[in-house]
């Protein structure tokens, strides 16, 4: 048998499982859902905050939370989406009369709070899913790219490199990137993001040793804000993380993904599930 070589650490994805969620309150469950569901062709959790005080969106097996609050927040960066059919997102965005811009073969969108997000066709660098979340991208001030990448590699575990000023952070086939810019930084203005890990503990114990943990939510779930440099203790960029176990009663959960090609005219009995995997 000849032998076939491969590089087994593409596959070493370190101890950040999945971003599970990101989360931004808004001020409009009606105008949220104009722009999530039926312009950006997401599904709306059928079970959980079915009423107008939160919109939980799906997106594949990840999702978007939309609390509804005071005001819109707004995250300085990005979203981006794998989505099936570019082609079929722009047309949804041309009926709702909302712009829609070309970025290097991708298309973005901005939420009526001024979120962007930025959808991709599907792409082998974005594993075998053809709707999911695929990164999450923050604007951090500059010099804090390396500082943000040390912090996820000893802190949290994760494999994290940077380049082109730019911390890219590995979650299975998902990231987080953290990318420098001369342009000043608004304060944060109170979004989080959420992750599953393998190793609950260890970051847990080293967070708390440096005085991070900013919750003790249950068993299955804590929080951080601040990502430290490692060699001074300060803050490099702000950002609240809601870290889950894989024993949380929510990993792994079933999510409901509409067809979004079917209309009454087209309707076919057994059609109404879009099977996010694959092609």
């Amino acid at each position: 048998m000849s032998e076939q070589r491969f590089d087994r650490a593409v596959d070493d994805i370190g101890n950040l499982v999945e971003i599970g969620h990101v989360n931004v309150n808004i001020p409009d469950q009606l105008a949220a859902t104009d722009f999530y569901v039926t312009a950006l062709g997401l599904t709306r959790d059928p079970y959980l905050f079915t009423g107008t005080n939160n919109m939980w969106t799906n997106i594949g097996r990840h999702q978007f939370h939309l609390p509804t609050g005071p005001r819109g927040q707004k995250m300085h960066g990005v979203v981006g989406l794998v989505v099936p059919d570019l082609a079929a997102l722009r047309a949804r965005f041309g009926r709702a009369r909302l712009p829609v811009t070309e970025v290097d073969g991708a298309v973005e969108v901005v939420s009526p709070w001024g979120n962007r997000i930025r959808a991709h066709a599907p792409d082998p660098r974005f594993g075998p899913m053809t709707l999911a979340l695929a990164y999450v991208e923050h604007d951090v001030p500059p010099g804090a790219a390396e500082p943000i990448a040390a912090f996820y590699r000893e802190i949290v575990g994760a494999p994290a490199s940077v380049k082109d000023r730019a911390a890219h952070v590995r979650a299975g086939w998902q990231e987080l990137i953290f990318r420098e810019t001369d342009a000043p930084i608004p304060p944060n203005e109170g979004h989080h993001i959420q992750v599953y890990l393998a190793d609950f503990s260890t970051p847990h114990r080293k967070l708390l040793e440096r005085g991070l943990i900013t919750a003790e939510n249950n068993a299955h779930e804590y929080r951080f804000t601040e990502i430290i440099a490692l060699d001074d203790g300060r803050s490099r960029f702000t950002l609240e993380h809601e870290m889950r176990s894989m024993r949380h009663p929510l990993f792994g959960r079933e999510l409901v993904n509409r067809n979004t090609t079917i209309d009454p005219l087209s309707y076919v009995t057994g059609r109404e599930a879009y099977a996010w995997a694959g092609g």
